[in-house]
């Protein structure tokens, strides 16, 4: 997009316009610019130091000058505003980036203090105070010296003396917390002066177990198994957020938390009821203040029963029966050929055995007869 030149801009002539007028009076949409304040030296009030005379004075020689609305001016003037305002965001979310401190249980923890002591003094000038959601003080020093300890603080905490960062040991879910460092100078003639009084965030966690997920059959059928899937983790803190997936899609657990107070750890479990018709993988993910933990499970169908086939048709049923009957009569067939067969075989085996006996039969001659016989 090219833009238009813009208009060659002259000396503005001081008017009388005030700088309300400006901002928002009828001639603010014509692009009134605000060029300062200007006493001149001709005016005969210059020697007015302060009253509403003088105050009078200065408003009259504001100098100001009105611009004409060009599109183009105002397109300006609205980019230069959305600029502007993205800085200030960056600054504030900067600012709050600075003010988080995050730790676990058990470890040990610096709280930074918004000042430091120059090494040309000492902490004998100065109070310093560590406070605890403005209402409990955690430690205090004065002329160099500690002089408070919170009970719940006692032997677990101390303060660099140069720094003044404030160091807490053995961390606890209940130092969890909104925190102050507030110091005071000491002056030889006057009250003590706040130098510095600026707030930060300890966030505490506590590590969640392992998520154990089980799973129990509630009912079967041939096709598929009914399971009743729960993941449970337990001892973290803050309030977890549980999710899963099964074959890497997203499930929405049923969850329920269940703690002592809000400063206390959490225990979380989370149930699903499934149908597994062959083999389901399932994760639980447990997460909280930015870390995580997550455990795979792979299921089974567990039902192993033999299901039934379907009826033959019509004429399948048919083919069959023709195919039995004809094998039937083929056997039928052969078995009465084999009979005749064999019994043909008997009955020659049963004459040549009654002609045996026939010749057993016949008497047998002597041996008188038989030389006789061979004589003559």
């Amino acid at each position: 997009m090219r833009l238009s030149a813009l208009p060659p801009i002259t000396q503005p002539s001081p008017c009388t316009l005030t700088r309300s007028d400006c901002l928002g009076g009828p001639v603010a949409g014509a692009g009134c610019l605000w060029l300062g304040t200007e006493t001149p030296a001709s005016s005969p009030l210059q020697g007015v130091a302060s009253g509403p005379l003088a105050q009078e004075s200065r408003r009259s020689y504001r100098k100001m000058a009105c611009l004409p609305a060009t599109p183009l001016a105002l397109d300006l003037r609205k980019w230069l505003g959305l600029g502007l305002f993205v800085l200030l965001c960056l600054h504030l979310g900067y600012g709050l980036e600075k003010k988080t401190v995050n730790s676990k249980v058990g470890a040990k923890v610096g709280l930074p203090c918004c000042h430091e002591i120059p090494s040309s003094e000492s902490l004998q000038n100065y109070r310093v105070y560590w406070q605890k959601n403005t209402t409990e003080v955690v430690l205090a020093y004065a002329e160099g010296k500690k002089i408070s300890t919170h009970k719940r603080y006692e032997n677990r905490t101390e303060m660099n003396t140069s720094n003044l960062t404030l160091l807490i040991s053995a961390v606890e879910i209940l130092d969890n917390g909104s925190y102050q460092c507030v110091v005071q100078h000491r002056r030889s003639s006057q009250n003590p002066v706040v130098v510095c009084d600026e707030s930060l965030t300890l966030f505490v966690t506590a590590d969640f177990s392992m998520p154990n997920i089980t799973a129990e059959v509630s009912a079967e059928t041939c096709e598929s198994t009914e399971m009743v899937v729960k993941c449970s983790s337990y001892g973290g803190f803050p309030k977890p957020k549980i999710s899963g997936a099964i074959n890497n899609e997203s499930v929405v657990w049923n969850a329920s938390w269940v703690s002592e107070s809000n400063f206390s750890p959490y225990n979380v479990t989370g149930e699903l009821r499934l149908n597994v018709t062959k083999e389901d993988n399932i994760t639980c993910s447990v997460e909280y203040s930015g870390f995580a933990k997550s455990t795979s499970l792979l299921l089974k169908n567990t039902n192993k029963c033999i299901v039934p086939t379907a009826p033959p048709s019509y004429n399948v049923i048919t083919a069959s029966s023709i195919i039995i009957i004809i094998s039937l009569l083929a056997i039928a067939l052969a078995a009465r050929y084999f009979s005749r067969q064999v019994c043909s075989r008997c009955y020659k085996a049963q004459d040549s055995v009654e002609e045996g006996e026939k010749e057993c039969m016949k008497p047998a001659m002597s041996p008188k007869v038989t030389s006789e016989a061979s004589s003559v």
